[in-house]
């Protein structure tokens, strides 16, 4: 791709074009791909950064000054994705050897104990009640997604088809519906922070009585 179809394709894009949107993934997807599975080196992982680069490109475009040719600014951003991503797993993974430790020192150091049911939280009568606001929110953020990132919501996450019968119902190619569910999810995610957080705090004792 030449630097005149690139400025084509900025312009695009800058302008909310959406085949423009389209265009970007069928042309930049699968060397996004490449390249983060050289450092991501799991395929799934490598998918997410892949989704990721792509809607950090089209949210930040604007910003985009043609001061780089528009791979090596997308290159770059896949680097910079990938290499925070392998930061959080890598401290996700020490974090959690950390707890085990700790805990394999505890359980050494008071000795042999019966092991302890937990607590039975789950039909407690304001548990019932924030399942239910949280399906209400649910349903209420799905229905105020744009349509383009509803429908792959509505049909993978609640209807439950593969990405393929996805795709086929929704005439896309399977590359566009990633990208549009993976939007579609981040979307649902900062609308219902709020719901996920009342859900953790108030599952915190469960955690404490194991």
């Amino acid at each position: 791709m030449d630097r005149t179809e690139d400025r084509q394709l900025i312009l695009r894009l800058q302008a909310g074009d959406e085949r423009a949107v389209h265009e970007l993934a069928d042309r930049y997807s699968a060397r996004i791909f490449q390249l983060a599975m050289r450092h991501m080196k799991n395929r799934e992982d490598a998918e997410e950064v892949t989704q990721d680069v792509l809607m950090k490109v089209y949210r930040k475009v604007g910003a985009f000054r043609g001061d780089a040719a528009l791979s090596s600014w997308i290159y770059r951003i896949t680097f910079n994705t990938a290499m925070s991503r392998l930061r959080t797993n890598r401290l996700a993974r020490a974090t959690a050897e950390e707890r085990d430790r700790a805990s394999a020192a505890q359980d050494a150091q008071d000795g042999p104990r019966a092991p302890r049911q937990p607590a039975d939280w789950s039909r407690m009568p304001d548990e019932e009640m924030l399942r239910g606001q949280l399906r209400g929110a649910v349903a209420e953020a799905i229905q105020e997604l744009p349509e383009i990132y509803r429908e792959p919501v509505l049909l993978r996450d609640i209807q439950g088809l593969t990405t393929e019968e996805a795709s086929s119902r929704l005439h896309l190619k399977d590359q566009t519906l990633k990208s549009r569910l993976h939007r579609g999810r981040v979307m649902l995610r900062e609308r219902l922070r709020a719901y996920a957080q009342g859900l953790t705090l108030h599952r915190a004792p469960v955690a404490a009585a194991a």
